[in-house]
């Protein structure tokens, strides 16, 4: 496959490449011009739709911005055959550009085509065995914007053996600053079929650090808002994070493929509820039976032990006449309405106007004509509404988990063979609080309330949910998140290897039940880009210990002098043997992660500043001036660095409940490293490390 350095001629290759370059960013400067100069005065009805027609055209706007330093186009295909036609004998060909984005000419021709459209699916998949029509691909290397290079794989030309893109390599190695960014030119063949799985299925993608999962489910929703545009638009999209941190760190990815109505949101977003802040924390035994799917039972029975049993008739008056509904046919509307397994606000709402369609059925047999205004009214008439909220009174979420966690009695009624008496006594708090308001709820509490208020009122469903670091989900989160996209599909992304909280998931089956898309397909990535071979292997000799059966990443990138493992003779000597090792780093281009125990992150923060090394915090972008960040374990997972310096191993287990959820937590801080990995130590290493 030969590389291409800049020639001098005004008609070389890349020459000719660097204008069709100049040309697309023009026609896309014009297309945005186009869109800037619509005058919107006389082709809208109201102010309203005034508002709502300039948000969109503001959106469109934002999404043709030409972003200086993101190439417009990064491949070109030459196809054999035009798609779509008759692969004839003398049939002429086609060549296309690939990029981020459409953008086209003043005649409307194609200058660049996005890369979700289905002619650029080979750009991605056809290969020397399957070269799927197409004669030459070739990729483009930048340099600061700059289009310098290229490469060209002749696939429907038996003379050219295969071999390893050096561009492609590049790119993947390219050091990073900054927020995350789109893999769009490195999408891999077994990546591409996740990103282009259809809207209807569920998709559950399994992959260890570097396998780039992350990445692959923010495509697939970018590829997704392509295909089926319309329905998204209605229905609605989400990504679900495991913290602000992380969110903040992928939240560019989109925007850069010019998709920019997808929300994002944390678990604790989710289940918020205005008036109720968390205040809070659990033990982690009582945070694992919070989170238990059995949970959702004891909810269950206490919701609907608040419908009463009808002892008494009910007498409706209307003008002069007096009509009487007798109790054993209110229990009868009552045990139907039960029966039929609909929300408790739902059938709440539905009962006045059964007990109404009764009284009808009495006017009408005494002669009476009532439409449906006589029914209504009759529904609203106070004496059954009084009724009803006897019979099926209002229940408030809230005030509902505030009783069980309070109450011993009510608890033990709804937990009875549900529940054991321990796990009950663990429920309950200490002493209890007066209100709503007053109590102290802890996280797990928001999702509890979050269930009772779907057991009231249908949860609004979105059309499609990218769940990231999903491991780490209780059945109860995942049932949260299900209720998100009952209608909806989902894209599950996370590493069983890298669960680090009590309650982590054992199986994907079980997990996707929980989630209630049992049918979702199981995909799993095993090819490692980001973090270096050595690297890797020096991390997974933990998985026995934590994920038994877990196939271990097997990286495609073997970076000599990437792992280095010292031990510090001193404990007094660690803290400055872990500033210059940081200050070593500095010396490479790409960000730089110092990673620690949560416990040793305010001594290391002093050694920094004491050593003039101003360092960032989690979620703080890194910039050409500011490349160093200061990460605690515990915020870790999702984040990447060219280079890391780990600090004390053994401090990051003990830092955790248990050894496995200790050693899993070090797994997740020694698979940071996208370039090299420097590991300082004084106590033992863990066992499985040495």
């Amino acid at each position: 496959m030969p590389a291409h350095a800049p020639e001098t001629t005004h008609d070389d290759p890349l020459g000719r490449e660097r204008a069709h370059l100049t040309a697309s960013r023009s026609a896309l400067r014009a297309m945005r011009e186009d869109v800037e100069a619509l005058d919107i005065r006389d082709v809208t009805a109201n102010w309203v739709n005034a508002i709502v027609l300039q948000a969109q055209i503001d959106d469109r706007i934002k999404a043709l911005a030409d972003l200086a330093h993101t190439p417009l186009f990064f491949g070109r295909l030459n196809y054999l055959h035009a798609p779509g036609a008759e692969l004839a004998e003398g049939a002429e060909g086609e060549q296309f550009y690939i990029g981020r984005r459409h953008v086209h000419d003043a005649d409307g021709d194609p200058m660049v085509i996005d890369w979700r459209a289905p002619v650029s699916q080979p750009f991605y998949r056809a290969s020397k065995k399957d070269p799927q029509d197409i004669s030459l691909r070739r990729r483009f290397g930048y340099t600061g914007g700059e289009l310098t290079a290229y490469e060209d794989e002749h696939l429907s030309d038996p003379a050219e053996t295969a071999a390893v893109s050096k561009l492609l390599q590049q790119e993947i190695e390219r050091p990073r600053v900054g927020p995350m960014r789109d893999i769009v030119a490195t999408i891999q063949p077994e990546q591409d079929e996740i990103v282009r799985s259809g809207l209807s299925g569920s998709v559950c993608v399994q992959g260890g650090p570097g396998t780039g999962k992350t990445a692959v489910g923010l495509h697939r929703v970018a590829y997704l808002l392509y295909a089926h545009r319309d329905r998204l638009a209605r229905t609605g999209t989400l990504v679900i994070g495991p913290n602000r941190s992380f969110l903040h760190y992928i939240e560019q990815v989109l925007p850069a493929l010019g998709e920019l109505e997808v929300k994002q949101a944390t678990v604790d977003d989710l289940v918020a509820r205005p008036g109720l802040e968390v205040r809070g924390t659990d033990a982690a035994e009582t945070a694992v039976v919070k989170g238990d799917a059995r949970m959702a039972e004891v909810l269950g029975r206490a919701v609907r032990s608040h419908v009463g049993r009808p002892t008494e008739p009910l007498m409706v008056v209307r003008g002069s006449r007096r009509w009487r509904v007798p109790a054993y046919e209110l229990e009868e509307m009552v045990e139907e309405l039960q029966k039929r397994d609909i929300r408790y606000g739902a059938a709440r709402e539905a009962l006045p106007q059964r007990i109404a369609h009764a009284v009808l059925v009495r006017m009408e047999q005494a002669g009476e004509a009532p439409d449906d205004r006589v029914q209504d009214a009759v529904a609203r008439n106070a004496a059954v509404k009084a009724a009803v909220k006897e019979i099926w009174p209002p229940v408030e979420p809230a005030k509902l988990v505030l009783r069980l966690l309070s109450d011993p009695e009510f608890l033990a009624l709804h937990a009875a063979d549900v529940l054991t008496d321990d796990e009950q006594k663990l429920l309950l708090w200490p002493k209890p609080f007066r209100s709503v308001k007053s109590a102290k709820w802890s996280a797990a509490d928001l999702v509890l309330i979050d269930e009772t208020a779907d057991l009231v009122e249908r949860t609004h469903s979105l059309g499609h949910v990218v769940l990231d670091e999903a491991q780490d989900l209780s059945p109860m989160q995942y049932r949260a998140v299900g209720r998100r996209c009952t209608t909806g599909s989902a894209t599950v992304l996370g590493d069983l290897a890298q669960g680090t909280t009590p309650w982590a998931t054992r199986s994907w089956d079980e997990a996707l039940t929980h989630l209630g898309k049992p049918q979702a397909v199981l995909e799993e990535l095993t090819a490692g880009f980001r973090v270096p071979r050595e690297v890797i292997a020096y991390a997974s000799r933990l998985l026995p210990s934590i994920s038994p059966g877990l196939a271990p990443v097997s990286s495609v990138r073997e970076t000599p002098g990437s792992l280095r493992v010292a031990e510090v003779a001193e404990a007094a000597d660690l803290d400055a043997a872990v500033v210059a090792a940081c200050r070593d780093s500095l010396a490479h281009e790409g960000s730089i992660g110092l990673i620690a125990a949560d416990a040793r992150i305010p001594v290391l923060a002093g050694a920094l500043l004491a050593a003039g090394l101003p360092y960032l915090s989690p979620g703080e972008e890194t910039t050409a001036e500011s490349r160093l960040t200061l990460v605690p374990a515990s915020l870790a997972k999702g984040l990447e660095y060219d280079y890391v310096v780990l600090d004390e191993p053994a401090a990051i287990v003990d830092g955790e409940p248990d050894e496995r959820t200790g050693l899993r937590r070090l797994y997740v801080c020694l698979t940071r490293a996208v370039s090299g990995l420097n590991v300082l130590h004084t106590a033992a290493l863990p066992g499985a490390l040495a």
